[in-house]
């Protein structure tokens, strides 16, 4: 009877964990679907961008103080809400979330300690390029129905008061000295004085009414027409024309001679933030420059040995002049040639995907010249699809001047935007079904730019680099994100000015000049960013060699591959722990 009873009693207990496992799960569950859906209401553009379409007609205006106070609301609310979670009941995937959602709201509510709301754009990002993006009818935006036209309408209308609001707060940085360097203000001048066309055919703004589609009737296409012309005439055009007189009269009279935010009153706290932001590690500032360093001068190393293999006899500095200006680089003669030479590459590597690679992604993947209102301005990027279809990964490559367009960092650079880089890691995260729909669309710097630098690498086992100009592509390329730790940290941690990080650069990688100003400028509008990409480049190779030293015979390099692949972005921290735990297993 006793014995019974037990085992009634044991069988009762497992009955009931499991039932309050499953409890907290279900509770769990539902709070990160009210994480996302939040996520979404304070971010509606990222929304559009993720392919969440109900939020289309929407536009956050992130700088204003009603906004913090939202956003500080939010990090409140989920703070409470993880800690009435019993964690060690979660499955691994769901600690992932866990985790996740703890660092997003301790550096979301660091992050608001300080007035980065003063400068809500430079010219490198801010909403006014992102919906200049979308405007142009074939990004993110979609334009297939009547309400797609209007949701874009009701949008543009937002956008035109969201500028006045960027006035009243940056006039607030003038008076707190909070404010962007001469420099980024005069690169941020033509994209508004530029907006206004004498012909209303001719503005961005107009590009989607004439794409509109043929099965709309004629009545539908003149009503959107009249509506998108009102709109842009009456509303858009004079806000660009306001925030162009306000740039050159008031802020860019007013804007820093100094380069890095260190110069700021909380420039070097603010600083410390943006690199634990982007890096997701606590690296200090100091330790990133000296590591920059070292890795700066290993690969100068190898430079010099494919400048002795293609037997050029000067310096290294006179070896990237040659590859900068070399007639043999510089092939193409149309657009279209350069867009053909990408796709190129991808057929050269199709075939040995399959042996690095047992995770790959469904969406489908295209190369973009980049748009002409942003081309001057920008660098290739990878802008991600949708998984029902609708919208293919894009590649853009900006193309301002064909002739002399240099290709030797072309293969390396498919590599890292597109396949195995960041159309493959994107991709297989948004079509992910096990993971919650806040991680299809999060975003981690040091994981992402980290994962597509360290595709790199890949190059020569996907018959690649077999050029050696191509392979000093490589390395030029790894150059300019180790580079990028150095500058960075000079910029801002250690005073440096633009003119040094310009001659820095200058002395050691094959950029032209005016793509490393351009760089350099970007570091100075996005302190931290360009930390993200070797840290975390660095971190998995350490950890795939760390798993080749442990595992010997039975390492697989597919199998590593789809470990560090299979949760979407990570904070490295929580990256290493999972590579940790799958080779304990083993």
């Amino acid at each position: 009877m006793r014995k019974n009873l037990f085992l009634l009693t044991f069988a009762l207990s497992v009955l009931f964990i499991s039932c309050k496992k499953e409890a907290n799960s279900t509770n769990f569950s539902a709070l990160t679907k009210s994480y996302f859906d939040d996520k979404n209401v304070l971010n509606p553009l990222g929304a559009t961008q993720n392919g969440q379409n109900e939020y289309n007609d929407q536009l956050q205006f992130e700088m204003t103080d009603s906004f913090r106070k939202k956003q500080e609301a939010f990090y409140e609310k989920y703070e409470t809400a993880l800690s009435e979670i019993d964690s060690t009941s979660l499955s691994e995937e769901e600690l992932n979330s866990y985790e996740i959602i703890k660092w997003e709201i301790a550096i979301g509510k660091e992050m608001l300690q300080y007035p980065t709301n003063l400068i809500p754009m430079s010219q490198f990002e801010g909403t006014h390029l992102t919906i200049g993006q979308m405007a142009g009818g074939t990004g993110a935006q979609p334009f297939k129905t009547e309400k797609d036209y209007i949701n874009f309408l009701k949008r543009m209308e937002l956008y035109s008061q969201w500028i006045d609001s960027a006035m009243v707060y940056m006039k607030k940085g003038i008076k707190e000295g909070v404010v962007l360097p001469k420099a980024l203000t005069q690169k941020m001048i033509p994209q508004f004085e530029g907006m206004p066309t004498a012909k209303i055919e001719d503005n961005l703004f107009y590009s989607a009414v004439k794409l509109m589609p043929s099965s709309f009737s004629v009545a539908t296409k003149q009503e959107i027409a009249a509506k998108y012309n009102s709109v842009i005439i009456i509303k858009l055009i004079p806000k660009y024309q306001k925030m162009t007189t306000f740039l050159k009269t008031e802020y860019l009279p007013a804007s820093r001679t100094t380069s890095g935010i260190g110069s700021l009153a909380i420039g070097k706290k603010l600083y410390n933030s943006y690199a634990k932001q982007w890096t997701t590690t606590t690296t200090t500032p100091e330790a990133i420059h000296e590591l920059g360093l070292k890795e700066v001068a290993r690969i100068r190393s190898e430079m010099e040995k494919v400048k002795a293999q293609v037997g050029f006899k000067g310096s290294l500095i006179a070896f990237f002049d040659e590859v900068r200006n070399k007639k043999e680089l510089m092939p193409f003669t149309q657009p279209e040639e350069v867009i053909a030479n990408f796709n190129r590459i991808h057929k050269i590597i199709e075939p040995k995907v399959n042996q690095l690679f047992s995770l790959q992604p469904k969406t489908k993947f295209e190369v973009r010249r980049t748009e002409a209102f942003r081309e001057k301005t920008a660098s290739a990027e990878y802008n991600q699809g949708t998984t029902d279809g609708s919208r293919p990964g894009i590649f853009y490559v900006p193309i301002p001047d064909v002739k002399s367009y240099n290709m030797y960092g072309d293969e390396d650079l498919f590599l890292h935007e597109a396949i195995p880089g960041h159309h493959f890691q994107v991709s297989l995260q948004q079509e992910n079904a096990n993971l919650p729909d806040f991680r299809k669309y999060n975003w981690f710097g040091a994981y992402g730019e980290g994962w597509a630098l360290y595709t790199e690498s890949l190059g020569p086992e996907l018959g690649l680099y077999k050029d050696p100009y191509q392979y000093f592509g490589m390395l030029s390329n790894e150059m300019h994100r180790a580079i990028r730790l150095v500058v960075d940290t000079g910029l801002h941690s250690k005073g440096w000015t633009r003119e040094q990080a310009i001659k820095y650069s200058l002395e050691n990688e094959a950029e032209s000049e005016a793509s490393i100003i351009a760089e350099i400028e970007r570091y100075m509008a996005i302190p931290g960013q360009a930390l993200s990409y070797k840290m975390g480049q660095l971190k998995i190779m350490e950890l795939r060699e760390k798993a080749k030293t442990k595992l010997g015979n039975s390492f697989d390099i597919k199998t590593y591959h789809e470990k560090v692949l299979e949760s979407g972005c990570l904070p490295l921290a929580l990256l290493e722990t999972k590579i940790d735990h799958w080779i304990g297993k083993k």
